[in-house]
């Protein structure tokens, strides 16, 4: 497969509905059986994904410091979006940071290999954090910056061929 660009990349938000993470593919399911509301005019989608910390053992016999993995986190985005007070999806999101909820999130990437193909989808249940106006000098766009973070492990669905 080959790389693409970030341009057609899709936020959405779908509520509060409980996923099942017994198996990733009954996950998958529960998030693909949901509802989902774009998030509108986003610049830029940050990173999501798991990063293990960092933990360290110095052994007194050879001084050495060894790195071993720790707990898994997959932290916290900071999702640009061009201020839209009328759409749909950042009310949703600015709803979403007044509660204490974990709400559910879809990102679909415009990277599907062929027309034959389906494009990669990531599913993740988060709590939105904040929802910062950012008003700059007198030519910038009015923006949010909506930090949402991630409390579950983030699924991926890959690419899939739609030809029978």
């Amino acid at each position: 497969m080959a790389i693409t660009t970030a341009t057609g990349t899709r936020w959405f938000i779908g509520g509060t509905t409980a996923i099942d993470y017994t198996t990733d593919a009954g996950a998958i399911d529960d998030f693909e059986a949901l509802t989902w509301v774009e998030i509108k005019e986003v610049e830029d989608g940050g990173e999501i994904g798991d990063a293990s910390s960092d933990v360290t053992f110095q052994s007194l016999g050879d001084g050495r410091v060894r790195h071993l993995k720790g707990a898994r986190d997959a932290g916290s985005v900071s999702l640009v979006v061009g201020d839209d007070p009328m759409d749909p999806g950042q009310i949703a999101v600015r709803t979403a940071e007044q509660t204490k909820f974990l709400f559910n999130f879809k990102v679909e990437y415009e990277d599907a290999p062929s027309a034959e193909y389906s494009n990669s989808v990531d599913y993740f249940r988060g709590l939105v954090m904040s929802a910062r106006k950012q008003v700059g000098q007198g030519d910038n766009v009015l923006r949010r910056t909506f930090t949402i973070g991630i409390n579950t492990a983030v699924l991926t669905v890959e690419p899939a061929d739609l030809t029978p």
